[in-house]
């Protein structure tokens, strides 16, 4: 069985516990609008031409962001870092994209992993099937799960797609006593307006068996990465939180019970 990526990062420290290898997959059924990974969103590989400029004069290559990988040729990949993964209580994670868009796949390298005792872990935004998710539960280890917007319109300008089962398969996480970590982006005007907030904060409070949730700091270091792959950047004049708002967040959250985080 074959799968798209479009990266690979080794030694990742945030993205699960202990020192990491880090799989992107290709294609995600969001289009959030401040995306740090904007070549992830199609499906499919796709052709760029790459401009470099030196002397005033501009140098074009032809790149190809995503390609076709097989599940063993991925397991040779993610094993090569075994060692490390063993010594630091670490693992593969898998992230996008949303790895939840190749599911068969996903749950073969994920399997293979599990069989090998290598901690598996996904970065999700929860968008699937109940079906789906509940097939993944059985060799995903750690879901690091998104929360964005809880209000469905809001969700649905922000991300084109609706919020509602990305809700339901976190209840059903939450029933299974999964061990899941809350991801909740902090992007100015958008998630941390004071509704939204009150309805985040109201929504994780009912939740049994999750408390840890990372505020993740928005920051615009892919703007570049939007003039690259020539895509549209409705975020390209956001700032970042300053620090001080940052920490407000985090004692709002840890006064409902949670463990936060700042930055994951």
């Amino acid at each position: 069985m074959e799968g798209i990526i479009f990266d690979i990062k080794h030694f990742a420290v945030h993205d699960g516990p202990g020192i990491r290898q880090t799989i992107f997959f290709k294609g995600c059924p969001l289009n959030c609008w401040w995306c740090h990974n904007p070549e992830s969103q199609a499906a499919n590989p796709e052709k760029f031409v790459k401009i470099n400029k030196l002397d005033g004069k501009e140098f074009r290559k032809k790149i190809t962001v995503g390609y076709k990988i097989a599940v063993n040729e991925l397991f040779k990949i993610i094993s090569g870092d075994q060692v490390f993964f063993e010594e630091s209580g670490g693992g593969v994670t898998f992230s996008g994209g949303e790895p939840l868009m190749q599911a068969d796949f996903l749950y073969e390298i994920a399997k293979l992993c599990k069989q090998n005792n290598i901690h598996t872990c996904i970065d999700t935004t929860g968008y699937a099937s109940e079906k789906t998710i509940k097939k993944i539960t059985e060799v995903i280890d750690v879901f690091l799960y998104d929360i964005k917007l809880i209000d469905n319109e809001l969700h649905k300008k922000y991300t084109g797609a609706p919020v509602t089962g990305i809700i339901r398969n976190l209840k059903c996480l939450d029933q299974n006593k999964k061990n899941v970590v809350l991801r909740f982006p902090v992007i100015p005007g958008i998630t941390n307006t004071e509704k939204n907030l009150s309805e985040i904060k109201s929504f994780i409070k009912s939740l049994k068996n999750i408390n840890q949730i990372d505020i993740l700091p928005y920051h615009n270091i892919s703007n570049g990465k939007y003039e690259r792959f020539k895509k549209e950047n409705k975020m390209s004049s956001a700032q970042a939180l300053p620090d001080k708002d940052m920490n407000i967040l985090k004692a709002e959250f840890e006064s409902i019970g949670f463990n936060v985080s700042i930055g994951g």
